[in-house]
């Protein structure tokens, strides 16, 4: 049986919609841009990247990405090290201030949501969404 024609647009539409809406419980939307934000979960991920490598995963410029970094180097959310390769270069880092707001946020999001499926589903539509775990995994991990 197809999709209904209308299942990935409704499906983006609902999917968009849960993220912006777990970002609003989120310590540090207040503080950082959603560029800042990204680039703290990717130094999360990879634990040292130059500013240029920053920029290129962002999008951004080198000069917009420098702005950042020190936006975020002056709340003390990472650290500066020289490579030990090329003592040229600067490597970018996640600081322990900067670990503590991803799991701050982390745990706002998670408890939100943990509620918010308490309050408004009932335990056959929570059997239903971890059976709909997998299916979007598979979306997520697509090429």
């Amino acid at each position: 049986m197809p999709p209904a024609p209308h299942l990935a647009t409704d499906l983006r539409t609902v999917v968009t919609r849960l993220v912006k809406k777990l970002r609003t419980h989120s310590p540090s939307r207040e503080q950082l841009s959603l560029t800042e934000r990204s680039v703290v979960r990717l130094l999360d991920q990879h634990p040292h990247l130059l500013p240029s490598e920053l920029a290129a995963r962002e999008k951004v410029t080198t000069q917009a990405m420098s702005q950042i970094l020190r936006h975020l180097a002056a709340r003390g959310y990472l650290t500066r090290q020289p490579s030990p390769t090329d003592r040229r270069k600067v490597l970018v880092a996640l600081a322990p201030a900067g670990r503590a707001l991803l799991r701050a946020a982390r745990q706002e999001r998670d408890e939100w949501l943990h509620q918010t499926l308490q309050q408004t589903c009932s335990a056959a539509e929570l059997a239903c969404l971890q059976q709909a775990l997998p299916i979007l995994s598979k979306l997520v991990d697509a090429d």
